[in-house]
């Protein structure tokens, strides 16, 4: 049995040191909490997508630390944490985030490193988020944060990037650009009196300023330290289904937030990943709108959500909750090439008399054993279960792998054969020792 925490098993090659973990349904899998334990045997710890639309929770000696946009290694004093290329960085959020930080003792001066060529998010894109949802007919469930805005920017090759806050020339020339073309489509389209070019201009070089030493080129940090033979963690964001690409789309995020945006979203080749580790709770749980085939009734869920504390970290909005679908999570394995599963939140089950794991979809009598890209049947099939006996027991307080009850050592051994990849990490509770390594 590998040390706890340790990111290589005993049986595979010393030198496996960059690892990739990925969420592998709809986020708020765990992940804070996995990379928290995690951090320890590296020397980097890096968020590659997405921006304060996210929310990882880690709970450090009963102190709650939720992190929108810096990685969650920055609890552990002698990581360097890298803010990648492929986020989109809302500098106001990530100062506020900085102080609070900072507030509670911890370093980070030479900590923290910014990508220059990472987007930024300015309000006009919150304000346009916020407008496109309101006069949408189907609903998205945008956190209305900017996101897909400056994604959208960045793709129209019109946006304005971290490094360009430090050149002011630069950041005018950009910026009156931008306004010039947003403010006729917040007049003309939805009757908003649009931003003024000084107000920003003057805010955004002083954030500039005050982030200045932190910016860099991360993709030449990054390498640098892989020639060095440090070891990097790539957190990533939301989760599988939320993936631009590969997600229940239209109902997703507006980047890739699978294992391969790391690469992208870094500036780390391929061929320097060693490890991909897919992190599920042991349901499901969706936040905000689109198809979620296993839910549960609604007083399965109110009971579900109150004990597993289902509440979005970034929005405080209410999860849905559903039984554990392997569709789904096998799908995700196979795109995401996971070597290794970490099951957060078994302790959630631990009142139930049976539990369910979905293991097909059907939809107007054909099964799908493999998951549907079709929206329609995403949105009406109906799940196929296959029921196991509860446990009946409290596993909070269990320390080692070996003390859980069989049947849930039979459920998980169900979820390993059904979605083709080794559990090694099973999590009961919030803190970092209740944490099993198997």
């Amino acid at each position: 049995m590998p040390g706890a925490g340790s990111l290589i098993p005993e049986n595979q090659n010393k030198n496996l040191m960059n690892t990739i973990l990925v969420g592998l349904q709809w986020g708020d899998e765990g992940k804070g909490k996995v990379i928290d334990v995690l951090s320890k045997d590296v020397g980097y710890v890096v968020r590659y997508q997405g921006g304060n639309n996210a929310g990882h929770t880690v709970v450090v000696e009963g102190v709650k630390f939720i992190f929108h946009l810096l990685p969650s290694g920055i609890l552990h004093k002698d990581k360097i944490c890298v803010i990648a290329n492929g986020v989109v960085v809302d500098p106001l959020v990530l100062l506020e985030e900085m102080a609070m930080v900072r507030q509670k003792g911890i370093t980070l001066e030479n900590r923290i490193k910014i990508s220059d060529q990472a987007h930024v998010i300015f309000p006009y894109h919150r304000i346009l988020d916020g407008l496109r949802e309101k006069v949408r007919s189907n609903k998205i469930g945008t956190t209305g944060r900017g996101i897909g805005p400056c994604y959208a920017d960045k793709v129209t090759r019109c946006g304005i990037r971290m490094g360009d806050l430090l050149n002011p020339r630069l950041l005018e020339e950009k910026l009156k650009d931008n306004l010039k073309e947003k403010n006729e489509i917040f007049r003309r389209v939805f009757k908003h009196s649009g931003f003024q070019f000084q107000e920003l201009y003057d805010k955004y070089l002083k954030v500039g300023r005050l982030l200045k030493k932190y910016i860099t080129d991360t993709a030449v940090l990054l390498n640098g330290a892989i020639a060095k033979k440090e070891a990097i963690l790539f957190e990533g964001a939301q989760g599988t289904f939320l993936d631009i690409d590969f997600g229940t789309y239209p109902f997703v995020t507006s980047s890739n937030a699978v294992a391969a945006g790391a690469c992208t979203g870094s500036g780390v080749p391929p061929t320097r990943i060693d490890r991909i580790v897919g992190v599920v709770k042991a349901y499901t749980t969706r936040v905000g709108e689109g198809p979620f085939v296993t839910e549960f009734n609604k007083k399965l869920a109110e009971d579900i959500r109150i004990k597993g504390r289902e509440f979005g970290a970034t929005t405080g909005r209410p999860r849905r909750c559903g039984w554990f679908d392997a569709v789904m999570v096998a799908h995700s394995v196979l795109i995401n090439g996971v070597d290794s599963l970490a099951v957060m939140k078994l302790d959630v089950l631990d009142d139930l008399e049976k539990i369910k794991i979905c293991v097909a979809y059907k939809y107007k009598g054909k099964i799908f054993k493999q998951f549907p890209n079709d929206f329609d049947v995403m949105q009406k099939a109906r799940p196929v279960y296959k029921e196991f006996c509860g446990w009946k027991l409290n596993t909070s307080k269990i320390r080692s792998y070996k003390q859980l009850p069989v049947c849930a050592k039979d459920y998980l051994k169900v979820i390993e054969d059904l979605c083709k990849a080794p559990i090694h990490i099973v999590s009961i509770g919030s803190g970092r020792e209740e944490t099993l390594f198997k």
